[in-house]
């Protein structure tokens, strides 16, 4: 959840939405997004909206203490707002706890709020229930107790097992302690298991990548996702780079992590079912990422939290202490919202499904987008069968090239750049 947040038109103070986003409810998957934004450090290449607690100060409100009755305050308003609709929404189907480092809250907070969300909505019988985790915040304790709070998914920054990368990158784990959290959240009985990593960090060679890859899949998870490095405006990194003390990531450079990322996971018995994550199993994907790459909707709690219901999205005020002081006097913590119209939603339809392997139902696009998808499946970039079957699907090559793909089917032009993130 990037710090900067857009501008859009006034939201409503007690939250309402339009009785059209409310239609159909019953019949879109739902989501509850939990965004917990503090954090020990901040890592050098972070834009995140977190806070550490020298950046708080003893702003009232703003405490890791009193922040999970903030979050369950606006669980009880998503209640009251989304009841309003002609029919009840289908139970939660995934809950996603985010940051932040949500585990520097303890266990009983995190689940205090997924009981509110149960209280709520209802839990599916198969919920998702995910937490991210910092290899440091955690021990087996804390991942039993998690586990009997009611998750049943975990996702450990590991990032690399390097040490002068994770050095470069601000990260505060040792090498090998991601890999024994793997483990550990094994033993306490989680289902799923991800390890998040990042590619091309200033100074990490190809032997660094590749050793990352490796221990990755030794330690045994069901998933991995693989980022390249994004240098974000306003971060320590960016300054770095700016002034010439680090050198900013090649995009053939990035291609080529990329290129072996596929080849290893895929060697390991992973595959590839969105651009930057694998997953050796179906269900091992991640359902809550899916629902927001297919247009589902979700609540999104916490500060500078975005949500979408039919076509509505909205994002909250961004500092803890204005979030938590707009839910103390009963005030949406909204700062403000756009309605989405049929345009927009195509062109994000487009973006987001066409990195999934499951591919873009061509009818989606226009005649001349169809075009472009048939010069595209005879340049390499889309697979060729498929499409005759009516999906645009990315190829390998396609992948690298992701947004430059996405670009020339909404007619926008591109100009053939690595783009995989």
């Amino acid at each position: 959840m990037p710090s900067i947040l857009p501008d859009g038109e006034p939201a409503p103070s007690d939250g309402a939405l339009p009785t059209a986003a409310l239609e159909g409810a019953t019949d879109r998957p739902f989501g509850v997004y939990v965004h917990v934004p503090f954090c020990v450090t901040r890592c050098g290449y972070c834009d995140f909206n977190t806070y550490t607690a020298e950046e708080l100060g003893p702003a009232p409100g703003a405490s890791r203490a009193t922040y999970a009755q903030a979050a369950i305050e606006e669980v009880r308003l998503a209640g009251r707002v989304l009841s309003a609709a002609p029919a009840p929404n289908a139970p939660v189907s995934t809950v996603f706890v985010g940051g932040g480092t949500p585990t520097l809250l303890p266990p009983a907070d995190l689940g205090a709020v997924l009981r509110a969300v149960a209280e709520e909505f209802g839990l599916a019988p198969d919920a998702e229930v995910t937490t991210e985790a910092n290899p440091e915040s955690v021990d087996r304790r804390y991942l039993d107790d998690l586990r009997a709070q009611g998750f049943n998914r975990i996702s450990f920054g590991m990032q690399s097992a390097r040490p002068h990368v994770l050095a470069t990158l601000e990260r505060r784990h040792t090498p090998g302690r991601p890999q024994a959290c793997v483990a550990e959240a094994r033993a306490a009985g989680f289902d799923h298991v991800n390890l998040d990593l990042i590619y091309g960090a200033p100074g990490e060679s190809d032997d660094d990548w590749q050793a990352s890859l490796d221990a990755a899949v030794a330690a045994g998870p069901d998933h991995v996702s693989a980022y390249a490095l994004i240098v974000e405006d306003g971060t320590r990194l960016a300054a770095q780079i700016r002034r010439g003390v680090l050198t900013a990531p090649d995009d053939d450079v990035l291609a080529d992590r990329y290129l072996r990322t596929e080849a290893t996971l895929g060697a390991a018995g992973f595959s590839w079912y969105e651009v930057s994550n694998w997953a050796r199993e179906e269900a091992a994907r991640c359902r809550h990422n899916l629902l927001y790459w297919t247009g589902g909707d979700w609540w999104g709690i916490g500060p500078g939290a975005h949500s979408h219901v039919g076509g509505v999205r909205w994002w909250n005020v961004k500092h803890p202490a204005a979030y938590a002081e707009r839910l103390a006097r009963g005030v949406s913590p909204a700062q403000a919202r756009e309605v989405l119209d049929t345009q927009t939603r195509t062109v994000e339809r487009v973006m987001l499904e066409l990195r999934l392997s499951d591919g873009l139902d061509l009818r989606v696009l226009d005649e001349a987008g169809e075009a472009t998808a048939r010069r595209a499946a005879a340049e390499g970039l889309v697979v060729a069968e498929a499409l005759a079957a009516g999906r645009v699907v990315l190829t390998l090559r396609g992948r690298l090239l992701a947004d430059a793909v996405v670009r020339d089917l909404l007619g926008w032009g591109s100009d053939l750049v690595s783009s995989v993130s």
